[in-house]
């Protein structure tokens, strides 16, 4: 690991990100030939730079950069553990992480690629890790898992000095014990992820159990028995 990460400095400060309304991902703004978005989310967006590949910078919307400060602060608390990235610091809107090869649960299902049992299992042991450092794991979904050779690693920790339970996780991996048979390597359409996104998002207004929403989208969707 080199120490390089400012030579991507100039080029980042190139890219704005904003947010946007009802939890959709953020826009970018501006490009550099050297940058390559790998990630977005509803906060940030994630980009690694040819001239330091070996890092992940975390670009946050500017109503967001709050979030850095804390987000460092989760890193620092966890220490070094396998199921999670390592941050360098931060820089002004930025958070600087360890660039990790892999490809998110949600990009798994897109492309019909198996997420074993093991990577289930690890999810659930870094989430016992987080609550033995005294955090709360939450904020855990398909976008936040990294699948590294059959194993898990957890990105975006920010909520994790919250309260509550958000319970997407335990959902998440209801539907995997449930439903993951009826689609396991099998490739599935961006608009229909996007659309069951959007449905979970609001299913509380809707449904009065989890349950009575995974009926709904089982009869509404190719995912059939």
């Amino acid at each position: 690991m080199d120490n390089n990460w400012e030579k991507a400095m100039d080029s980042l400060t190139q890219i704005t990100v904003t947010s946007n309304l009802n939890n959709d991902p953020v826009t970018i703004h501006g490009e550099a030939d050297d940058l390559r978005c790998i990630g977005v989310g509803t906060d940030a967006a994630v980009f690694q730079s040819f001239k330091s590949p070996a890092y992940a910078f975390k670009i946050y919307a500017e109503d967001k950069v709050s979030k850095i400060k804390v987000e460092e602060h989760v890193y620092n608390v966890l220490e070094d553990s396998p199921f999670f990235s390592t941050c360098y610091g931060s820089y002004y809107n930025c958070l600087i992480l360890n660039y990790e090869e892999g490809t998110t649960f949600f990009d798994s299902l897109l492309q019909g690629v198996h997420i074993p049992r093991q990577a289930i299992n690890d999810v659930e042991e870094a989430r016992e890790y987080v609550r033995k450092r005294g955090l709360n794991p939450r904020d855990i979904h398909l976008k936040n898992i990294l699948l590294q050779g059959g194993r898990a690693k957890i990105l975006d920790i920010s909520e994790y000095v919250k309260p509550g339970n958000d319970h997407r996780w335990e959902h998440l991996k209801k539907a995997y014990d449930e439903y993951y048979y009826l689609i396991d390597e099998k490739p599935i359409p961006f608009w229909l992820l996007e659309t069951i996104r959007k449905w979970y998002n609001h299913w509380t207004k809707y449904y009065s159990s989890y349950e009575e929403f995974m009926k709904m989208v089982m009869n509404h969707t190719v995912f059939k028995r």
